[in-house]
C-alpha cells in the first residue's frame, strides 16, 4: 500500500520547498505512527537475520543515516519502515538554528540533494528525551553528535563531551561527526594530530561512562569523502592506535563534477545521492584496505539500488545507510535493502 501510494506523496511533495516538505513528511509519519497505520506493516525484525556488529545486533543491515530525523523524534515510524538502525542527529549540546534559508536544494535528474543545514537541532537534552520515548523500536538508535558553530575548534572536545555523557546511558552507539562541511572549520579536526587527541579524550570518557553505566557503547567517527590517500592512511593509523569502535563512511562531498550541469550545482554546501556513489565508495575501498577488518565500517553515501548496497558491503562495509534515495525512491528502497542484503 505504502509503496504503490508513496510515487503520488512524492510528486505532491516535490511541489513545496524541500525543507517544508520534509517537515510535512516527518508530521505525517509521526501521526501514521500514533494512528496505528504504520503498524500493518511487517516489522523490521521480520525482514532479514539479525547480524552483530560492534558487539550489537541489528535487525537487518540497513540505517538511515544521520540528518533526517536530527530531533528523535520518528524513530518508531522509521523503524516500522523497516530501518534497523537509527541515526539521529546531527545533534549539538545546545539548541542553534542552522543557517539561514534557503539550505536544501534538490538535483532531481541526477537523485541528489544539496544541503547547508548548519546542524539544526534543539539540542542534546532534547534528543535524549525523545529517545527515552521511543516505545515499539526494536532496532540499534545511534547519536550523531557535534559542536556548536560558536564554539571554537581549541574548545570543540568540550562539546564532543558534553553530547557523549549525556547521550551515553540511551544509545546504541554515538558517532562523531567531524565532516559535515556546513560548520565552518569542522572539517580541520580530520587531521591526524587533531583527531588523535579528540579520540584520546572521547576514549578516556568511554571508559568512565563504561564503568559507570556498565555497559560499553561504542564510539565511531564519521569522515568525509574528499580525503586523499595519504590522509586516509594516516587517519586510519590514528584510529587503530587510539581504539576507535567503528567508522562511517562517508558524508556528503564538496565535489561538483558529477552535477556540473544542473544549475544548483554552485549552491554552497554538501551533495549527497547518487552523484556520491563513486568517490564514496573509494574512501570506503581505502580505509577497509588499511583498517584491515579490525574495526567495522558503516558504508553510506550514493547507495540508490540494492546492487549499490552489495557494492558497499564488497568493498568492506558491515552495515550500510541511506539517506537521499529514501527521498527520492521511499519505504520500498528500505525493505528491498533490508530483505535483499
Amino acid at each position: 500500500m505504502f509503496d504503490a501510494l508513496y510515487p503520488l506523496l512524492r510528486s505532491g511533495l516535490f511541489r513545496l520547498d524541500p525543507e517544508t516538505a520534509h517537515h510535512l513528511s516527518m508530521t505525517a509519519l509521526r501521526m501514521a505512527e500514533k494512528s496505528g497505520v504504520l503498524g500493518l506493516l511487517q516489522p523490521a525484525a521480520g525482514l532479514a537475520e539479525p547480524i552483530e556488529v560492534m558487539g550489537l545486533k541489528f535487525p537487518n543491515r540497513i540505517g538511515l543515516a544521520a540528518g533526517l530525523d536530527k530531533d528523535g523524534d520518528v524513530i518508531d515510524a522509521l523503524g516500522r519502515l523497516g530501518f534497523g538502525c537509527v541515526e539521529i542527529g546531527t545533534i549539538t549540546p545546545r539548541p542553534q538554528a542552522g543557517n539561514p534559508k534557503p539550505r536544501l536544494f534538490r538535483l532531481i535528474p541526477h537523485e541528489a540533494i544539496i544541503n547547508r543545514m548548519g546542524f539544526n537541532n534543539p539540542g542534546i537534552d532534547i534528543g535524549v528525551a525523545n529517545v527515552r520515548q521511543s516505545k515499539s523500536f526494536r532496532g540499534v538508535i545511534g547519536f550523531n553528535i557535534g559542536k556548536n558553530k560558536d564554539t571554537p575548534n581549541e574548545n570543540a572536545a568540550d562539546d564532543y563531551l558534553a553530547c557523549l555523557r549525556k547521550a551515553y546511558p540511551v544509545a546504541g552507539y554515538i558517532a562523531v561527526n567531524l565532516s559535515s562541511p556546513n560548520t565552518p572549520g569542522l572539517r580541520d579536526l580530520q587531521g591526524a594530530e587533531a583527531c588523535a587527541r579528540l579520540l584520546a579524550t572521547l576514549k578516556a570518557e568511554q571508559q568512565k561512562l563504561a564503568a559507570q553505566h556498565g555497559k560499553h557503547v561504542p564510539l565511531l567517527f564519521k569522515v568525509a569523502p574528499d580525503l586523499g590517500e595519504t590522509h586516509i592512511r594516516q587517519l586510519a593509523k590514528v584510529f587503530l592506535d587510539g581504539g576507535l569502535d567503528g567508522l562511517i563512511a562517508t558524508n556528503t562531498t564538496l565535489a561538483r563534477e558529477a552535477v556540473a550541469t544542473h544549475p544548483r550545482a554552485g549552491e554552497a554546501g554538501g551533495l549527497s545521492g547518487r552523484p556520491l556513489l563513486d568517490r564514496s565508495n573509494e574512501v570506503l575501498r581505502a580505509f577497509a584496505a588499511h583498517l584491515g577488518g579490525n574495526i567495522p565500517i558503516i558504508g553510506v553515501g550514493g547507495i540508490c539500488s540494492l546492487e549499490d548496497a552489495r557494492e558497499k558491503i564488497r568493498a568492506g562495509a558491515s552495515l550500510v545507510q541511506i539517506y537521499t534515495a529514501f527521498i527520492y525512491q521511499g519505504p520500498r528502497l528500505v525493505r528491498e535493502l533490508a530483505m535483499g542484503l
